[in-house]
């Protein structure tokens, strides 16, 4: 068993949680009026809350082009389009990463049968969820005092320069996913995910233990066995 393909796995199925726990319309639609999108679009609540719906759908299970439309007008230009198809590519390469981390997962715990190879199994599950709420905490404090540089350069490594420029005082997708809606919801999406890693960093440091309270003694062994050499 690989170690390190144990704790590159367990991390990336803690992120991959914790990211999903977010991609619904009720997180998306709060984050929505705490940041003011409707006074930003000019749309009604209920036009802002079926618009997302639409763009949701249309990115995480791939259900159409984003072509939303409010009052027969098209809401996202065709570059804003051009975006989002991009962001469904990155997403759905996340999606597969995390899917493949979680087959690893199960595949390599069922090879590990003997005590000492679910061990090592649990010590790189532990390791895993421990680099990850390290990770996080580090990019946040980062995100923190910089998030606009952290944002851009987000951006960078994902997508091409130019493709991801608009203007907030007409781009309505900005308007309906402003700066305050990601700041926010990053801050939470990592508040889950290190809440997650601790928890799963617990819970194997938990089953580390029990396995060596089960495993019998040396010394108790050698005793019993100079005490039968003795009785005969």
């Amino acid at each position: 068993m690989t170690t390190w393909l144990v704790s590159i796995a367990m991390a990336l199925l803690l992120l991959g949680a914790s990211v999903a726990a977010f991609l619904t319309p009720a997180w998306v639609g709060f984050e929505q009026d705490r940041s003011g999108a409707p006074a930003l679009t000019g749309y009604t609540e209920t036009e802002v809350r079926t618009v997302t719906a639409g763009i949701l759908g249309d990115l995480v299970l791939d259900r159409g082009d984003f072509d939303q439309t409010v009052a027969g007008a098209p809401v996202l230009t065709d570059a804003e389009r051009s975006h989002m198809r991009d962001v469904r590519g990155v997403f759905a390469g996340f999606g597969a990463l995390v899917m493949l981390a979680a087959v690893t997962l199960v595949l390599t715990w069922r090879g590990a049968r003997e005590r000492d190879s679910r061990s090592r199994w649990w010590r790189a599950a532990r390791r895993g969820a421990v680099g990850l709420a390290v990770a996080i905490a580090a990019l946040g404090v980062l995100a923190l005092v910089a998030f606009d540089a952290a944002f851009e350069v987000f951006h960078r490594l994902f997508f091409a320069a130019g493709t991801y420029d608009f203007d907030p005082r007409t781009s309505r997708l900005v308007q309906l996913f402003p700066d305050q809606f990601w700041s926010e919801t990053t801050i939470v999406v990592a508040a889950l995910a290190i809440v997650l890693a601790l928890a799963a960093a617990w819970l194997a440091a938990r089953q580390l233990a029990r396995g060596a309270s089960a495993r019998p003694d040396p010394a108790v062994d050698a005793s019993s066995l100079s005490v039968r050499r003795v009785a005969r």
